[in-house]
């Protein structure tokens, strides 16, 4: 089942409601929820790999939770964050593995 994606509403919908508008309905309503083109899973990997690539680690958290929901390992994305940081760097990995860590030790 699909989750009706409203963060964009709930904190820019006043301030920006055409952003707001194509996180919601464009990138979460349609683009994420295209499970014929891509699986949750497959899009949890690449949305997680580009966000360390980038050093966006504001938005990394969500991501990864996302990703672990969407089942990925410990073991996977401590491989994945391995392999990244020979391409984007030490430190983007460094941070990546502390919020990962946070994130696969929840219960």
């Amino acid at each position: 089942m699909t989750v009706k994606q409203t963060a964009g509403r709930e904190q820019l919908g006043d301030f920006a409601p055409q952003f707001a508008h194509f996180n919601d309905d464009v990138l979460f309503g349609e683009v994420w929820a295209d499970e014929e083109s891509l699986s949750a899973r497959d899009r949890s990997l690449l949305t997680v790999t580009a966000l360390i690539t980038k050093g966006a680690f504001a938005q990394l958290p969500y991501h990864l939770q996302t990703a672990k929901k969407n089942g990925i390992s410990k073991q996977e994305i401590s491989a994945v964050i391995t392999q990244l940081a020979f391409y984007v760097g030490w430190p983007n990995a460094w941070s990546a593995f502390n919020l990962a860590k946070q994130v696969w030790s929840e219960k």
